[in-house]
């Protein structure tokens, strides 16, 4: 066993002894009235809301419906009866990681790319060449967002200066030359430079990223993300926050940055002018209490901001993850938490205006239930998604336009193509012979895949 497999073996779900807990002095009946009068919810309020209740043991059936239903009125008031999607492609360019986080199947760990390691492997490192060939295909095909989230590659620095300044003496810089390795990952610059070379928008390094591209020098954030969105950095994925509560990020990812961490990393990209996205993946060790505190931690930092364009709910998936494999947890989220916690945060989250529901989580039925729960966007179509894979998932890897087309129209809500920040928008004519992506560099109507 490895020394994570180590770690999750230790933890016992019992004994976690959490001091956020979902214990409130109000009311649902209260936190319901509020929340369908457009009062801003408090914490409190949203956990009444997200349990249905805690003066009742588990969810109360009657009591959810009401939190969906007010859920569906607050989008239909927010963003109307659109359902959004993207044309996108994930290009994630290393499982290496030394991280160690035990909801994550994503990651090798990183002894195993080293030169003198022989032994096989699943994992993967790209060079730039061929990471702007994955994109540059996509691109030619109509494709116009490459999403790019990697491990934490030991020898990954900003640009060449940063690697030549680190220490692979220094066990806390977690650095090893180029050399080492049987494919150099070169640098963060190099590897946006050549994504954002096909003409495709960026989006790309999240908090963790950020951090990993800083270690060791005496430049912060902002200085990471103004290098990079020199060379064709666009927007930021703000994952990497799973639970925004430290009692429970130092369970399930202890060597990650801190909450505070995160936050300074968004609020330094908003001040470098890189709109972003704001994530949770729940449904793992954490309670309702740590989930609605979550969402207040987004919730100011967009009153701070005032730059997250979507909040992105990831549902936990369990199924080959240290956390299921040694017993910690059984299972990820109910579909009854799912509903809920998009419902909440439609009506907490009052300063974020699009909520997307993920058929890569979800899958279609499911995920199509979702946008009667407050959510109002589809995600993409992904064309290669990895990360959910290996943890277990089990809902594919792409959507075509046609696919979003019918199912979209299936539940009566008209489908629309949008950019990433929402900037750009247009309505599907669904009576189309053949439909395709028209907002990218080369989207000409033509479906993605023949």
């Amino acid at each position: 066993m490895s020394w994570i497999d180590d770690r999750a073996a230790d933890l016992d779900a019992d004994e976690f002894g959490f001091d956020v807990v979902p214990e409130t002095d109000q009311s649902f009946e209260n936190a319901l009235s509020k929340a369908r009068d457009g009062v801003r919810l408090t914490v409190d309020d949203g956990i009444e809301l997200i349990t249905t209740g805690t003066d009742v043991e588990g969810l109360d059936p009657y009591r959810k419906e009401l939190v969906l239903e007010a859920a569906d009125r607050r989008r239909a008031e927010v963003v109307g009866e659109e359902v959004t999607f993207i044309a996108n492609v994930n290009n994630n360019v290393t499982t290496a990681c030394n991280t160690g986080c035990l909801f994550c199947n994503f990651k090798d760990t990183a002894h195993q790319f080293e030169t003198e390691y022989q032994q096989e492997h699943g994992g993967f490192t790209k060079s730039p060449a061929e990471s702007r060939a994955v994109v540059q295909d996509a691109v030619d095909r109509g494709v116009y967002e490459v999403t790019s989230v990697s491990g934490l590659h030991p020898a990954f620095g900003l640009n060449e200066e940063h690697r030549e300044l680190l220490d692979p003496d220094d066990p806390e810089l977690n650095y090893k030359p180029p050399e080492a390795y049987d494919t150099d990952p070169t640098t963060y610059r190099e590897q946006i430079a050549a994504m954002a070379e096909t003409g495709a928008h960026v989006h790309s390094m999240t908090p963790e990223e950020v951090d990993h591209a800083q270690r060791g020098a005496d430049w912060g954030y902002a200085d990471v993300y103004r290098e990079l969105a020199d060379v064709g950095l666009k927007t930021v994925p703000g994952t990497a926050a799973e639970i925004l509560v430290d009692e429970v990020r130092e369970i399930i990812c202890p060597g990650k940055i801190t909450t505070q961490e995160w936050v300074d990393s968004m609020a330094a990209a908003a001040e470098v002018g890189l709109p972003m996205t704001a994530t949770m993946m729940y449904g793992h060790v954490e309670n309702e209490a740590h989930r609605v505190e979550h969402l207040k931690v987004i919730r100011d930092l967009q009153d701070r901001t005032d730059n997250i364009t979507e909040f992105v709910p990831l549902s936990f998936i369990h199924q080959d993850t240290p956390l299921h494999e040694h017993g910690v947890v059984e299972s990820g989220a109910s579909k009854a938490e799912d509903e809920l916690l998009i419902a909440v945060a439609r009506l907490f989250l009052d300063n974020v205006e699009h909520i997307q529901s993920s058929w890569v989580k979800y899958g279609d039925e499911f995920g199509l239930k979702l946008l009667n729960c407050g959510a109002d966007d589809f995600m993409g179509t992904i064309l290669s998604e990895e990360i959910t894979k290996r943890a277990g998932g089990q809902y594919g890897e792409f959507r075509s336009f046609r696919d979003y087309v019918e199912m979209l129209t299936a539940i009566g809500r008209p489908p629309v193509e949008r950019n990433t920040d929402y900037t750009e928008r247009r309505r599907i004519d669904t009576d189309a012979d053949v439909f395709g992506p028209r907002l990218g560099p080369a989207a000409d109507g033509t479906p993605l895949l023949d």
